[in-house]
């Protein structure tokens, strides 16, 4: 069943002259988002209001001069093409599309509606875009990673515990840019000598079965690049890794935050407040076409130091210096 959140904006900026107006019967401006993960995800409620913050900043109040209507599909694949398919009968004035396998099935059925894409890796290869200065089409928006970031996890990785020569690369297929982002590390892997194992997942049944049989053979490791799927199961995942004793690298800071070892990431909640500020830009009148795609600038890196403790990992000097923030 469709889950749906209207989102109430709270805005000091009524000085906005089109929002006095919409006061005086213009029409309200309808925002349509569709998010991979779950409603009740905390990390999912910081990204979403990062969003809202970027709206209000720029003066668009619910009630006022704006209506969102969110939709979530848990993590769940067989959710996305009917949850865009009812999206865009709705006809949005633009639409919020987060991760690849959305923006997909949202671009099935809509070739019009104007449509800004979050937490996206690959959106020429994904063919949301002509090229990143000029998207060309109804799709822009914010790029998540780009595929050289793989090697700077691997590297973390190897530095960290010197000892590994195995690594798993968990994501699922069906969701994330996998040969993307699998290309890319095994072209890494061969200066640090290591090997990548390719761990397909779509469920936490899957990821159980994956890292357990991975972990049979010693000096392993796990690299997880960006998946709604690996995402939604980030506990099992942190646990499993501390079962086995293998160390990890994640693409996102909240791993860390929960347990796991390290992380090297932008920040998402930025990402969102960048799409908002395109989502504004729409609503104003610029074209899709016409707007690049952005690119984060800023990175991160996360340690966990009670966790390396618990792998029984050392730290080496250089990786804790080079650490923005270090959890002990």
């Amino acid at each position: 069943m469709r889950r749906r959140e209207f989102i109430t904006l709270i805005s000091g900026a009524a000085a906005w002259p089109f929002a006095a107006g919409a006061q005086h019967g213009e029409r309200i401006r309808r925002i349509g988002v569709l998010i991979g993960g779950a409603e009740d995800d905390p990390e999912t409620k910081v990204r979403l209001a990062a969003f809202r913050q970027g709206l209000e900043k720029r003066g668009w109040s619910e009630g006022r001069n704006v209506r969102i209507e969110t939709s979530f599909a848990g993590g769940d694949v067989n959710k996305y093409r009917p949850l865009a398919k009812e999206l865009v009968a709705t006809k949005p004035d633009v639409i919020l599309a987060q991760t690849t396998q959305i923006a997909a099935a949202l671009q099935h059925e809509n070739s019009v509606i104007p449509t800004v894409f979050v937490s996206v890796s690959d959106p020429i290869g994904s063919g949301f875009v002509a090229s990143l200065a000029r998207p060309g089409g109804n799709f822009t928006g914010v790029l998540q990673y780009e595929a050289s970031v793989v090697g700077k996890w691997l590297a973390m990785l190897k530095e960290m515990a010197p000892h590994l020569e195995r690594v798993a690369f968990v994501a699922n297929p069906k969701i994330s840019p996998y040969d993307y982002f699998l290309r890319a590390a095994e072209a890494a892997a061969a200066s640090l000598a290591l090997k990548v194992v390719p761990s397909p997942v779509g469920s936490a049944t899957d990821i159980k079965r994956a890292i357990d049989a991975f972990a049979r053979v010693p000096n392993g490791g796990l690299l997880l690049p960006p998946d709604t799927t690996t995402f939604t199961h980030r506990d099992l995942i942190i646990a499993l890794a501390a079962e086995h004793k293998l160390p990890a690298v994640y693409p996102f800071h909240v791993f860390v935050a929960e347990g796991g070892l390290m992380s090297y990431a932008n920040d998402q909640a930025d990402m969102f407040r960048l799409a908002a500020s395109y989502v504004d830009r729409v609503l104003r009148g610029d074209k899709p076409a016409e707007l690049p795609v952005q690119a984060p600038t800023q990175f991160a890196t996360t340690l966990n130091l009670r966790t390396a403790k618990t792998l029984g990992l050392t730290v080496p000097p250089g990786l804790l210096v080079a650490a923005d923030e270090v959890i002990e």
